[in-house]
């Protein structure tokens, strides 16, 4: 499959200048946890930034629904490998997240026949993770629960968590790196347990 088609197919990725390389974004609108903690006080969803800004400018808000449009699309997975096959570091989500069982079996799919790339995927939905051993995860992918307040601790029952602080005692390097990744990759990284991100 050419790129061409395979961007057609998908929405195409996005290029977040913070990362070291593409992701994919969804309509954080189209969130089912995050959707309901934005009306939750003190939640990390609360002043969701994928809610406002450039998110919310028409062309950008119909790029993410045809994006959300293409997880139903039977070349979705052949066309995702098209796109990411030869990047180092790709990103599920930087709006967004998953959005059914047969999503996240799509995502492992993605990232098997990627081998060389490293994923990194955070989420709020817990549900589709709860009764899964993370031994099934792909070795080249990390799954990071997110809390979903501010200032609470990781989640007990996974492996790989992320956590947002206020007390400016966090583990995230960007706020000092002009709001970068730069050499930093702590987010893919399986041995670094919980990130923990200072509150926008």
């Amino acid at each position: 499959m050419l790129k061409k088609e395979a961007r057609k197919i998908t929405g195409g990725l996005s290029a977040p200048n913070k990362m070291p390389g593409p992701s994919i974004n969804l309509p954080a609108w189209n969130c089912i946890t995050g959707l309901k903690l934005q009306a939750v006080k003190g939640s990390v969803c609360a002043g969701c930034y994928a809610m406002k800004g450039r998110y919310r400018f028409p062309n950008v808000r119909e790029a993410m629904d045809r994006r959300l449009e293409a997880l139903k699309d039977p070349r979705w997975v052949d066309a995702m490998v098209t796109l990411i096959t030869g990047e180092k570091w790709f990103r599920w989500h930087d709006s967004g997240d998953i959005q059914s069982p047969e999503h996240l079996k799509n995502i492992f799919e993605v990232c098997k026949r990627t081998p060389g790339t490293r994923h990194w995927m955070p989420t709020r939905e817990v549900k589709f993770l709860k009764l899964m051993d993370p031994d099934v995860v792909p070795k080249n992918l990390i799954i990071r629960i997110s809390s979903h307040m501010i200032d609470q601790g990781p989640v007990k029952h996974w492996p790989w968590t992320s956590t947002v602080v206020t007390d400016g005692n966090h583990s995230c390097p960007a706020s000092k790196q002009n709001n970068k990744c730069k050499d930093c990759r702590a987010c893919w990284d399986r041995s670094t347990a919980n990130i923990s991100y200072g509150k926008h």
